[in-house]
């Protein structure tokens, strides 16, 4: 059997924040260079389209929330993207047309709740799936609503079967465990994480599910938001708000781009496949490495509504 090297791309860039039409305007230039580079399949930051407000506070306090607060929130809900709507039909014709498949992270709007969901566009143009994060860290659960297991896919592509967490999700080992039952093969992990924790965070679940793991970081500084916007880690032009660390890990753990910091940057990779079942010949931990006589994991996969009908 003839196994095709994939080449592979993690975009490492900012959003505009609250202006959803320039970010994509961006978005477009970048997958134009990952095609460039000959790349078949591309992964951007958590909350690309959409942004992600590090620095604010909403103007919320423990029993308190404030009209300039509200407000910003009002400005960030109008920035978010509707699944489907106008955003992901241009996500669609940009993947069309560089041959790509593209994992995006989005903030997306439904109804007046907002999710921070990572969606999937095949090269064709149609949209394969998504999935909402199901556990926002801190101060992200005043903005963010709480996915559910209905998003929680493995999804065939060209680069191999793709699925992914977002961000601190990838802390919840109960979580890995049910995409990598999937048959996961590329492991998506968008973060605004930039400490530098975060690369050792990458190569454990590469070793642990002897996958590939692409990390896509936003890099963003205080130029890239509003000028009456007011992060606390300070106003000049030139704050680096979030400062990158995007890289692609193999399934034995070995980084084969990155950790890249202090710029915009679209990194690549070629991968193997043939080295998921190199890796997996002493471990595999929903295979021969599973003990489902001592631990077994049960996955709700229904969605969750807050009101059923049901008909007398």
């Amino acid at each position: 059997m003839t196994i095709q090297v994939k080449r592979v791309a993690v975009v490492q860039a900012g959003s505009v924040l609250f202006d959803t039409p320039r970010t994509l305007d961006k978005l477009g230039e970048l997958v134009a260079e990952a095609a460039g580079r000959g790349a078949s399949f591309a992964l951007f930051p958590e909350a690309f389209l959409g942004g992600y407000p590090k620095g604010i506070d909403f103007g919320c306090r423990v029993g308190s929330r404030s009209a300039e607060g509200r407000d910003w929130f009002r400005r960030y809900f109008e920035a978010a993207v509707t699944i489907p709507g106008p955003e992901t039909e241009a996500l669609g014709k940009l993947a069309r047309s560089a041959a790509m498949t593209l994992a995006v992270g989005v903030v997306e709007r439904d109804g007046t709740t907002l999710y921070c969901t990572l969606l999937y566009v095949g090269s064709d143009g149609r949209i394969l799936g998504r999935h909402r994060k199901v556990m926002p860290t801190a101060s992200e659960r005043l903005i963010w609503g709480f996915g559910d297991g209905s998003t929680l896919p493995v999804l065939d592509t060209p680069a191999g079967r793709v699925g992914g967490a977002i961000c601190w999700e990838n802390y919840m080992p109960l979580l890995r465990t049910a995409l990598y039952a999937q048959g996961l093969e590329v492991y998506c992990a968008p973060t605004v994480d930039d400490r530098d924790t975060w690369l050792p965070t990458l190569r454990h679940i590469a070793m642990e599910g002897r996958c590939f793991v692409l990390s896509a970081v936003q890099f963003l500084v205080r130029s890239g938001c509003p000028a009456d916007y007011a992060p606390i880690q300070g106003d000049a032009p030139g704050t680096v708000l979030i400062r990158g660390g995007s890289a692609i890990v193999d399934p034995f753990g070995t980084v084969l781009a990155g950790p890249a910091f202090g710029e915009e940057t679209v990194l690549t990779a070629d991968l193997d496949p043939g080295d998921i079942p190199r890796a997996r010949f002493d471990l595999d931990v929903v295979g021969h490495y599973a003990r489902p006589d001592l631990f077994q994991l049960t996955v709700n996969t229904a969605a969750q509504h807050p009101v059923e009908t049901r008909r007398p």
